[in-house]
C-alpha cells in the first residue's frame, strides 16, 4: 500500500455574516488545523481564552465553514485496486465532495472516515471539498424533536452529536464548539488487499512464578489464587516465555490473487524472533513490561507483512507492545469485591490522575506537549491515569508516551454525564467509533481496562438528566449489550467495566462502597471537612478533587489589572462551577486567616487543594488491600481557569502537583493525628474532653522489603524539640504497617494551639519520606515568623528556617517583583529549623522569594 499525505496548505471560508465580520473569501488553512486555530494564526480574532472573548468565539460557531483542497491524480493511481480518501479525524458535521459528488455525510468526529474514489477521481486536478455545519445550530434543531439532557454547564442538546461534549462546555471548561479537520488526510493506494487489523493475543506461559525470600507476601498469581503473606520478604515476578499469537484480517479488494502474512517480534535488544509453522512467536525468558515504580517498560516491535503471490510487499503494519498480563481483580471477600489492576499476577494500588483534552483548540496538542505533561504526572510518582468520558479518544502519541512511561490506562468510551437516544442510526455509528478506536489503542502496553462511560450508571438512576423511559432502558442496551458484545469481538482479552463509578452494572448499587470503583464528592461538593475520607474505605477511587485558583502569572494571561478579584466578571468567567468560589472561601475560613492580599488567596486555596487530597490519598494509602486506587480529579487543564487540576494550562504545577511526589512516593509515611480537626473543629463548640494522639503508618507499594527508622518528634512553634521517638520499622512487599499511637491527651504541657508532630522515615541513611501534623486547624496555630530565605548556589536553592515553616512556596522573581514560573524538584514543604536544597528543574529568575502559611494574613 502506498500513502499519500493530503495534509499541509488549505483553504478555508466562513459562510455568511459572523461575529467578526470576517468576509466570504477563502484564506489559507492548515490542515490538520481548525477554524479557531486558522482564524488566531491569520490574526482574525483574538485569544479566545483572553478576558470574555470566549463569548463572541462562542458565536462564530453558528456559521457553517468549507475547507477545500486540489489533489491531482494522475493514471498510474487509477490503476491501483482501490484509492482510499481517508480522514483520520473530521469535527465533526458535514459533508464531504470530490468535486460535485457527494461521497458521503459525517458526523462523529471520534470515527474514521473512508471512500473509495477510484470511480470517481479523473486524471488531473480534482477539488476536494469538506462542508463543516454549525455544531450550535445542530443540536438545538435535534433537541427540539427530541430532547436528551446532560451536563448543566455545557449547551443544551449536545448529546445529539458525537462531539467531544466538554468543547460546549463543562464545569472547567469554555463553550468554544469549534470545528475542522483536525486529524490527518491522505489518500491509500491499495495493491490487491490491505490489512484491516492485526490483533496480538499474549500467552504467559511458565505459569508466573512469585518467589518471595524470605517469607511470602500478598500477592495473586494468574487466576487469582492467594498466596499467603507475611510481612517480609521480595516479590520476584518471572515467566519462562511468552507465546504470542496473531488474529490477521484482510480487505481484500481483487479476489483472485493468493494472500499471506508473515509477522516478526523484535526485542528491545535487536532480537528478532519468527514464526513457528503454527503462526505463533515464543519469547523466552521475556522481559516484562511495568507500571511505573514497579520495574521497566520494555517495548517488543511486532511487524505484519502482507504479501502478494508473486513476493511483492502489498501492505505493513507495525506497533510496539509490552510483554505483560492485564485485568481487573474484582475477586469476592468478606466484604464484597476487591476492585485493583492486576499486572503481571500482582496487584497495583493505583496512584494517579483524571485526564481531560489538554485544550480546546486540538491543533496545540502536539507529541511534545503530550509528553511534558505525562512525563510530568511519572514524575509525581503516578502509576495510572483515567482518560476521562467527556473529551475525544487521544492521539496516538498520547498512548505511545504512557507505554514508556508505565502509566496505566483507564479508557472511558466518550459518553458523559448524559442521555442519549438511541435508534439504528445512532448504533451503526457509535459501533464503527467503538470498533475503529479499540483497534488503534488495543495493542498498547498501557490499556489497563475499557469503561463505558462517566457517571452515567449512577445519574440514569438517579434521572439526573430527565430522560425518557427509553432513554432509561436504552443506557442498559448501549453499555451492557452494544459496546461489550463489540470488545468481544475485537478485544476479548481486555477487562470491560460499565460505568465509572460502578459495581458492576445492572444498576446493582453502583454507589455501593465495597465493590467497584466511586467518584467521592462529600468533600468539596458537600463541604465536608478533609478528616470526612477517614470514615470511608472505598476499594477505588476513580474520582475525587478539590478546586484551586493557579498561579498569578496565568490568571495574569487572561485578565487586566481591575480584573484581579475572583468576584469580577473576568475571573467568574473563568470560573465555571457556579458554586465553587464560595466553597474556596468556606474552606478558607475553616482553615487559615484571611489573606491580605489577591496573590496570597491564590496561594491559600492552592494550599486548601494540597491539604485536601493529601487527606484523603494518605488515608486510603494507609489501608491498602481493602483500597486499591487513588485516582485525583484532575491532572489538567483545557484553559487558564480555576480548577481541579494539579497542573495547569500552561504546564505550571500547583502545590497539589508537588505534593503529590510526597503522597505517591512508593514508601510513604503518613500520620493519622487526633486533634481539633476532627472533634473540635469550630473554637466556639463547648470545651469537653478530647483525644489528642498521633499515630503513624507505612505504606510499602514496593516488590521489596523495607527496613528502617521512624523518627518522630513533638515541637513547639520555634521548631524545639520537647519529646521523640525513633521506632525501627520492617514493612513487607506491597503492605503497610501502623506504628503504636502516641498519646498526649494528658500530658501536662500539651497545649493543641503551640505544638505539632513532626516524622521522618530513615532508610539506609537516607529520608525516603517524611511530613507534619498540626493538632488545630493552622489559622489557629501561634506560628512563629520562620525568617525565611532563600539562596543561589548553582542550579539549586538553599532554603532557610529559624524556625518551624509551614507550606513553603519558593517563587521565582523579575526585577520590578513579577513573578516567573520556575519548576523545581521540590515546593510547598514543611520545614523544621536548618536548611533544605531543591534543584531547579526549567525555567530561570533573577531572584527568589519565599513565604509559608505564617504570610497568610
Amino acid at each position: 500500500m502506498k500513502k499519500i499525505d493530503l495534509g499541509g496548505s488549505w483553504r478555508m471560508k466562513i459562510l455568511g455574516e459572523n461575529v467578526y465580520q470576517i468576509s466570504e473569501e477563502w484564506m489559507e488553512a492548515r490542515v490538520p488545523g481548525s477554524v479557531y486555530a486558522t482564524l488566531l494564526e491569520q490574526g482574525k480574532m483574538p485569544d479566545p481564552y483572553y478576558r470574555d472573548n470566549e463569548l463572541d468565539a462562542t458565536r462564530l460557531m453558528e456559521n457553517d465553514f468549507v475547507y477545500e483542497t486540489d489533489v491531482e491524480i494522475t493514471e498510474e493511481m487509477l490503476s491501483w485496486d482501490g484509492v482510499m480518501l481517508r480522514f483520520e479525524g473530521i469535527d465533526t458535521l458535514g459533508e464531504v465532495y470530490l468535486g460535485d459528488v457527494l461521497l458521503g455525510h459525517v458526523e462523529n468526529m471520534h470515527r474514521v472516515w473512508e471512500y473509495d474514489i477510484r470511480q470517481l477521481a479523473r486524471v488531473g486536478r480534482n477539488t476536494l471539498r469538506v462542508l463543516l455545519r454549525s455544531p450550535i445550530r445542530y443540536i438545538k434543531e435535534e433537541n427540539e424533536k427530541v430532547f436528551t439532557g446532560g451536563s448543566n454547564e455545557a449547551m443544551a442538546g449536545y448529546p445529539h452529536l458525537r462531539k467531544a461534549h466538554c468543547m460546549y462546555g463543562w464545569d472547567w471548561g469554555p463553550r468554544l464548539p469549534d470545528a475542522g479537520i483536525f486529524r490527518g488526510v491522505s489518500l491509500q493506494l491499495i495493491d490487491s488487499a490491505r490489512l484491516d487489523s492485526v490483533y496480538v493475543i499474549q500467552q504467559h506461559e511458565g505459569p508466573h512464578m512469585c518467589r518471595v525470600d524470605p517469607g511470602e507476601s500478598r500477592v495473586q498469581k494468574p487466576l487469582a489464587v492467594p498466596v499467603p503473606q507475611t510481612g517480609e520478604g521480595r516479590i520476584r515476578v518471572q515467566v519462562d516465555r511468552v507465546r504470542l499469537e496473531f488474529q490477521v484480517d484482510l480487505e481484500v479488494f481483487r479476489e483472485e490473487e493468493e494472500l499471506s502474512a508473515v509477522v516478526t517480534v523484535t526485542s528491545p535488544e535487536g532480537t528478532v524472533y519468527g514464526q513457528s509453522p503454527d503462526g505463533s512467536i515464543t519469547i523466552a525468558q521475556p522481559r516484562l513490561w511495568w507500571p511505573n515504580g514497579f520495574g521497566e517498560q520494555p517495548l517488543y516491535r511486532v511487524k505484519a507483512l502482507l504479501f502478494g503471490s508473486d513476493g511483492r510487499i502489498l501492505d505493513t503494519w507495525e506497533r510496539q507492545i509490552g510483554l505483560r498480563t492485564m485485568t481487573m481483580d474484582i475477586r469476592s471477600d468478606e466484604l464484597g469485591n476487591q476492585f485493583a489492576h492486576q499486572v503481571n499476577g500482582v496487584d497495583i494500588f493505583a496512584m494517579g490522575a483524571d485526564y481531560i483534552p489538554e485544550d480546546n483548540l486540538l491543533s496545540r496538542v502536539t507529541p511534545a506537549r503530550t509528553e511534558k505533561l505525562l512525563t510530568d504526572a511519572a514524575r509525581a510518582g503516578h502509576n495510572s491515569i483515567r482518560v476521562w468520558g467527556g473529551g475525544y479518544y487521544p492521539d496516538d502519541f498520547f498512548y505511545d508516551t504512557c507505554d514508556r512511561l508505565g502509566l496505566i490506562v483507564w479508557q472511558d468510551f466518550m459518553y458523559a454525564c448524559s442521555s442519549y437516544e438511541l435508534n439504528e442510526a445512532f448504533e451503526e455509528n457509535i459501533s464503527a467509533e467503538t470498533r475503529d478506536n479499540v483497534r488503534r489503542i488495543r495493542h498498547h502496553a498501557c490499556l489497563g481496562l475499557w469503561c463505558g462511560n462517566n457517571e452515567m450508571e449512577t445519574q440514569t438512576l438517579d434521572r439526573c438528566w430527565q430522560p425518557s423511559q427509553k432513554q432509561f432502558y436504552d443506557y442498559i442496551k448501549l453499555y451492557e449489550h452494544i459496546i461489550p458484545k463489540i470488545l468481544r469481538q475485537e478485544d476479548p482479552h481486555a477487562f470491560y467495566w460499565p460505568s465509572s463509578p460502578s459495581s458492576g452494572g445492572n444498576f446493582d448499587n453502583p454507589w455501593d462502597e465495597n465493590r467497584g470503583d466511586t467518584h467521592y464528592w462529600d468533600v468539596w461538593h458537600g463541604n465536608k471537612p478533609f478528616t470526612e475520607y477517614r470514615k470511608f474505605r472505598f476499594r477505588y477511587l476513580s474520582e475525587f478533587g478539590f478546586q484551586s485558583f493557579p498561579c498569578l502569572q496565568t490568571v495574569e494571561s487572561f485578565t487586566e489589572p481591575e480584573d484581579r478579584n475572583i468576584f469580577s466578571r473576568v475571573m467568574e468567567m473563568h470560573q465555571r462551577n457556579v458554586a465553587a468560589n464560595g466553597k474556596i472561601l468556606n474552606y478558607l475560613s475553616a482553615t487559615y486567616l484571611y489573606p491580605g492580599s489577591f496573590d496570597l488567596l491564590l496561594y491559600a486555596s492552592q494550599l486548601l487543594q494540597m491539604e485536601a487530597i493529601r487527606y484523603g490519598v494518605e488515608h486510603f494509602r494507609r489501608h491498602r488491600g481493602r483500597c486499591m486506587g487513588t485516582v485525583v480529579w484532575q491532572l489538567n487543564d483545557i484553559w487558564p481557569v480555576a480548577s481541579w487540576a494539579s497542573i495547569d494550562y500552561y504546564g505550571r504545577w500547583k502545590a497539589l502537583h508537588y505534593a503529590q511526589k510526597r503522597m505517591f512516593a512508593p514508601v510513604l509515611l503518613s500520620c493519622q493525628e487526633m486533634g481539633e480537626l476532627s472533634q473540635r473543629p469550630y473554637c466556639i463548640m463547648e470545651p469537653s474532653p478530647m483525644e489528642i494522639s498521633a499515630q503513624l503508618c507505612v505504606s510499602n507499594e514496593t516488590l521489596e522489603e523495607v527496613r528502617g527508622v521512624c523518627h518522630w518528634q513533638l515541637r513547639n512553634p520555634l521548631g524545639e524539640v520537647l519529646l521523640w521517638g525513633d521506632p525501627q520499622v520492617s514493612v513487607g512487599p506491597l503492605d503497610t504497617f501502623w506504628l503504636d499511637k502516641t498519646e498526649f491527651t494528658d500530658h501536662p504541657e500539651f497545649e493543641p494551639l503551640e505544638r505539632y508532630f513532626s516524622y521522618q522515615l530513615e532508610v539506609e541513611g537516607q529520608i525516603v519520606s517524611e511530613g507534619v501534623s498540626l493538632f488545630t486547624a493552622p489559622k489557629h496555630f501561634r506560628f512563629a515568623d520562620p525568617r525565611l530565605t532563600a539562596r543561589r548556589e548553582g542550579d539549586s536553592l538553599v532554603i532557610r528556617a529559624e524556625c518551624f515553616a509551614k507550606s513553603v512556596e519558593i517563587l521565582g522573581c523579575e526585577e520590578g517583583g513579577c513573578y516567573r514560573y520556575v519548576k523545581l524538584s521540590d515546593n510547598y514543604f514543611d520545614m523544621n529549623p536548618g536548611e533544605k536544597r531543591v534543584r531547579i528543574l526549567e525555567g530561570e529568575a533573577e531572584h527568589f522569594k519565599v513565604r509559608s502559611v505564617y504570610d497568610i494574613r
